[in-house]
């Protein structure tokens, strides 16, 4: 995942190997899958879900219609409505806009339009459907038309009301039998707000009330000391802060200054027959 982020130009947060590999590990094979990747952002996991030939539908509030042309290059996306992806050449004249006292930016960009208007693509067998679109409300996707959901640290920027709604709304357009399959942020004793990463640090008791897990299913939040330790004390994340930390001061390790102040937790529920 490491190796495909550095490939995509797409940053990873400094727990993201450890949920990417946890969700992966779970969801299990997914070539020919409806997978919904709530809260993607530009992230990695919807393009490795793609080159494993998932169907990803890629949601999230904020707007991807300018999806660099290196992407469209190497994978199939369309956008799900008209005006969540602009055309391939307005997408190109953007980025050469952009970067128009850069001769060799776009003269790359030139050969990424080559090849995406060139099929078929080298790197997916799948596609990325872009959908622009607040996770509370999924008008477009019609209920159970979804295998599994999944979300990579993202259903934590939303608060705990607004967060019971965009659950209920997941579980709404996944099918019987299907998983959701969620990283966020654990908090061991209250539910706070992280004010850097503005996101939400959720209990034990918050997400089986939010996800509606009854007392049988386990959990190690009784280990949460012992967990974070083990975190504070890895290398291979500390070592390998992306460059986006230390130039701001918002995010989760601020300035890129190793010194976490939570740690990631893994929800996963499966949709019974019997479920609204």
């Amino acid at each position: 995942m490491r190796r495909l982020a550095a490939d995509l130009r797409i940053g990873l947060g400094w727990h993201y190997l450890l949920d990417l590999s946890w969700i992966i590990r779970h969801l299990g094979p997914v070539s020919g899958k409806s997978i919904l990747d709530a809260g993607a952002g530009w992230g990695v996991l919807q393009w490795y879900l793609c080159e494993q030939g998932a169907r990803v539908l890629s949601v999230d509030r904020t707007s991807r219609a300018e999806l660099p042309v290196r992407l469209r290059a190497r994978y199939r996306v369309r956008g799900l409505r008209r005006g969540d992806l602009q055309a391939l050449p307005a997408a190109f004249l953007g980025e050469v806009r952009r970067d128009r006292l850069v001769p060799r930016s776009i003269a790359r960009q030139a050969r990424n339009l080559a090849e995406a208007v060139q099929r078929p693509m080298r790197g997916a067998s799948g596609q990325v459907i872009v959908y622009n679109q607040d996770l509370r409300q999924l008008a477009d996707v019609a209920s159970g038309s979804i295998e599994a959901v999944v979300a990579v640290s993202a259903l934590e920027h939303n608060p705990p009301d607004d967060l019971s709604t965009v659950v209920q709304e997941l579980m709404r357009v996944l099918r019987p039998g299907g998983t959701l399959i969620a990283t966020l942020s654990a908090s061991p004793s209250k539910d706070w707000f992280h004010e850097p990463s503005q996101g939400w640090c959720y209990t034990d008791s918050s997400l089986r009330r939010i996800f509606g897990l009854d007392r049988s299913v386990t959990s190690n939040y009784h280990e949460y000391d012992r967990l974070l330790s083990e975190l504070k004390a890895c290398a291979e994340l500390r070592d390998n802060l992306a460059s986006f930390y230390f130039k701001s001061g918002d995010n989760g390790m601020p300035w890129g200054v190793w010194d976490p102040q939570y740690q990631p937790v893994g929800v996963l529920t499966t949709k019974t027959a019997v479920s609204a």
